[in-house]
């Protein structure tokens, strides 16, 4: 009998259902961190300074159903931004999807809890600090690496 294959092995993103794209989220958070670009040399640099909208324990948004009418510039991730945005984590589950890659051991659709990307580090939990009343971003800017001892 053939084992079935999960679905980020069989489908492309673009092929996934809503709720299978929204479960791929790994649920770090580091797409909820500002990022500031140089605008000479187009160098991205994150800083770890948070939208006021995540929730900094569970890493995900406090209003995720709102959060395009809450914070207009939020980025809403599609299959084409994923290819497009440099600054996605080489860890993010929707880019190594993308790329042909596999998911993390730490990846809840692996590991089967959503803790386990936390008790990794991979999470910005413990990281991040929340953009109220901050005013200068610059003065929060990450060097995270990550795993694989790439940037971010």
């Amino acid at each position: 009998m053939l084992e079935k294959q999960p679905f980020w092995k069989t489908k492309s993103l673009r092929q996934m259902s809503k709720a299978e794209w929204e479960s791929l989220c790994d649920g770090c958070g580091k797409c909820c961190l500002h990022k500031l670009e140089d605008v000479d040399t187009g160098e991205i640099s994150v800083s770890n300074v948070s939208c006021g909208y995540l929730d900094e324990t569970s890493c995900k948004c406090k209003d995720y159903g709102n959060r395009k009418k809450n914070v207009p510039s939020c980025m809403q991730l599609t299959p084409k931004k994923v290819k497009q945005l440099k600054w996605l984590p080489s860890t993010c589950a929707y880019r190594l999807i993308d790329e042909g890659k596999s998911l993390y051991d730490w990846h809840h659709l692996i590991s089967g809890s959503s803790e386990t990307i936390h008790e990794n580090g991979m999470s910005v939990r413990d990281y991040a600090v929340n953009e109220s009343g901050l005013k200068n971003v610059e003065e929060y800017i990450l060097e995270w690496f990550n795993q694989n001892g790439t940037l971010f």
